[in-house]
């Protein structure tokens, strides 16, 4: 081997080693960013005429097992689901309080009921007295208060998701068209021949991000190009294409389809849209009436609904409280409300009734006071017998009294509503409406309660699986700081190495220069 051959092998094993370095020193540097992967430096040996010439550097690639990182970014997206309906539903239970006998629970709706009870079986005793008469009407009006309450809370918590919605939809977009920007950038580097690993990580970094959104699958195409869709299978646009399919140079607004002639940047306002709206208990996304309209979410420039598509994650566990859970609840405190009332009118006491005295109807879809829906927000001690509760006991009588507790607290009759409840009468209680009221007023606690403690239960369990798939993904494709430093060390070793031999060759040099 002449001296020629040597410096080169040399100086291609210093220039090898510092690229290996740097991209160890990269490795360090991002341990603990999310979603990163391990990038390896690829390191080949060179020959010349089959004989070692030194190293050649090859392309910087990711070690990842696609199949582990795509089951995480599905357990992201249930982890994030469960917390969202975790942290919102802890606010209802709050309220309600347990009806575990062991509980201690003084607040619950059946607990009320039995007050309202006992206060009525007092005046049975007491029929003159106008103390029992007020205590009727007060533990009454506490009744009704805990009911406008819970009612008031889950349009708070509906509200909320409804909020949350609109910015979610506008990380969603970020993430994807980050997914987009990046996925050129890597079709145009491997076209040339260049590393791509460090804007894959970049992209993986994104699509890990929204993971936590929504429930979406990803598939890498042979040019690099990444395919986005939801669990059921819809894909996703990442960038804009004209009718040729060639991708545009900017992405459109939200209020016109024109491109301008800027460099593809991410968005936040495409390629999903959906309107920013205060709702009530009579909203609902398939109402014709533009003041109970819940927005749809949408493709920018198009009448395509993709809400249902959109499962998962943040974003899907807020339309589900948005359009099923609160909705749900709201009817069966509806139902509650409507059977309390409607039983006590019955026996000719309109205790209950709505903002103007009267007692819904048996319209279970229609808005008070034709319907029940929304009317537990409504619910209140009437004027009438607030202002003068004697009617209550009239003459001293205990005749109202009695009926009241034998027929209005103690029977099944008439059965609360059960099903064809809510803005579409779609929406059934799930339990039977044939209870006297305590026991209505449990099966609604129980059953909603039931609902919180399932998300609770679930988001444990699918926290300990991600937890699990964490760790597989990280020692499957994640950087082990005490290897990537013990590998620095060994490159540090062979770049010493090489080095001393380039000074061995420049010393050679100098003494065959210096006896000529």
């Amino acid at each position: 081997m002449d001296l020629n051959n040597a410096l080169s092998i040399a100086t291609s094993g210093l220039e090898g080693n510092q690229y290996a370095l740097g991209v160890l020193s990269q490795n360090v540097s991002n341990a603990s960013t999310t979603g990163y992967v391990e990038e390896v430096a690829n390191l080949n040996s060179a020959d010349t005429t089959g004989t070692g010439s030194g190293v050649s550097i090859g392309l910087t690639t990711r070690n990842v097992n696609n199949a582990l990182q795509s089951s995480l970014y599905t357990q992201n997206a249930q982890v994030s689901a469960l917390t969202v309906q975790n942290n919102s539903l802890s606010a209802i239970t709050a309220l309600q309080g347990s009806t575990s006998s062991d509980s201690g629970s003084s607040a619950t709706l059946s607990d009320e009921v039995g007050n309202l009870s006992n206060a009525i079986t007092a005046l049975v005793s007491t029929p003159s007295d106008a103390t029992a008469r007020s205590t009727v009407i007060s533990n009454a009006q506490t009744l009704a208060t805990s009911i406008n309450t819970l009612s008031s809370t889950y349009q708070a918590q509906r509200q909320a998701a409804q909020d949350s919605i609109v910015s979610e939809v506008s990380s969603v977009n970020t993430d994807l068209t980050t997914i987009g920007v990046l996925s050129k950038q890597i079709m145009s580097l491997k076209v040339q021949g260049m590393s791509t690993a460090d804007l894959e990580n970049q992209r993986a970094a994104a699509m890990s991000d929204l993971s936590s959104y929504m429930s979406v699958t990803y598939t890498e195409t042979s040019k690099g190009d990444m395919l986005v869709k939801t669990a059921d299978g819809t894909q996703l646009p990442t960038y804009p294409k004209d009718s040729n399919n060639s991708v545009l140079s900017t992405y459109p607004t939200t209020d016109s389809n024109s491109t301008g002639t800027s460099t593809l940047e991410p968005s936040s306002t495409w390629p999903l849209t959906t309107d920013d709206v205060t709702i009530s208990a009579t909203s609902s996304i398939t109402a014709s009436d533009t003041s109970s309209y819940i927005p749809a979410i949408t493709l920018v420039g198009s009448t395509t609904d993709l809400t249902s598509h959109l499962t998962g994650g943040e974003l899907g566990a807020n339309i589900d409280l948005r359009d099923n859970v609160y909705p749900k609840m709201q009817a069966q405190l509806d139902s509650f409300a409507s059977t309390l009332a409607t039983r006590f009118n019955d026996q000719g006491v309109k205790l209950f009734t709505d903002a103007s005295g009267d007692v819904p109807g048996s319209s279970t879809t229609a808005t008070p006071p034709d319907g029940i829906v929304g009317f537990s927000g409504t619910i209140q001690v009437g004027d009438a017998i607030a202002a003068d509760p004697s009617s209550l006991s009239e003459d001293g009588s205990t005749d109202t009294a009695v009926a009241l507790l034998q027929t209005t607290l103690g029977s099944d009759s008439p059965a609360a509503p059960g099903s064809g409840l809510g803005v579409n009468g779609d929406i059934s209680t799930g339990y039977s409406g044939s209870q006297t009221l305590a026991n209505l007023a449990t099966s609604l606690t129980s059953a909603q309660a039931q609902v919180a403690s399932s998300a609770t239960s679930n988001l444990t369990t699918a926290t300990s699986v991600q937890s699990t798939l964490t760790t597989k993904v990280s020692n499957v494709s994640g950087v082990n700081v005490d290897n990537e430093m013990s590998n620095i060390i060994a490159l540090q070793n062979a770049y010493t190495a090489n080095a001393k031999v380039v000074t061995a060759v420049k010393a050679m040099f100098t003494a065959l220069l210096d006896a000529v």
